[in-house]
């Protein structure tokens, strides 16, 4: 009987195993797949700031620059209808950029908007923390955004990369336009 028991209970056993094993294997082929994806990301988000001469916030410090109240311009480079209306970082206001790299201004590509409207919205102090961010990171509105406040003069630039996407995933409520 033990012995009937151990034979059908065997190949149950070794084919828990060898799927164990092989979804391990699978698992780690695409863990090191996503770590090549991070690394690709990372890099090209260390690129864009190089080339765009601001810095980066991380949700974290964002929400406690927030929460102390002092005086900070945030900007949501997102679609109006599609992204902004439905949830965006609390305080902040809309200013459209596209996502390629926008070295020429091109008021196409920004609702019809103009530097000088950029600027208004930004406002006459230059030194005033200015903080642009869109979607997630691999999202380079927030890069357009915030390359354009540096071209434009502001000196204290921030690019909150994570986006509104990082902003969820920390807990933070958003807003929503009614």
């Amino acid at each position: 009987m033990k012995l009937k028991k151990i034979i059908v209970t065997f190949p149950v056993i070794l084919s828990l195993i060898l799927g164990i094993s092989l979804s391990a294997m699978a698992f780690g082929t695409n863990k090191f797949e996503a770590e090549v994806e991070k690394e690709t990301d990372a890099v090209k988000l260390a690129r864009e700031v190089v080339r765009g001469d601001y810095d980066v916030i991380t949700t974290e410090e964002l929400k406690k620059l927030i929460d102390s109240g002092q005086e900070i311009v945030i900007v949501d480079t997102m679609p109006y209808a599609d992204s902004y209306k439905k949830s965006h970082i609390p305080g902040a206001q809309q200013f459209l950029f596209p996502i390629p790299e926008m070295t020429t201004w091109d008021s196409k590509e920004t609702d019809g908007k103009s530097q000088d409207d950029f600027k208004a919205l930004l406002g006459p102090d230059q030194n005033r923390t200015i903080v642009i961010y869109c979607g997630f990171v691999k999202c380079t509105r927030s890069h357009n955004g915030a390359m354009w406040a540096k071209k434009l003069g502001y000196k204290n630039v921030l690019r909150h990369p994570g986006g509104i996407f990082a902003w969820k995933g920390a807990g933070y409520e958003a807003e929503a336009v009614n």
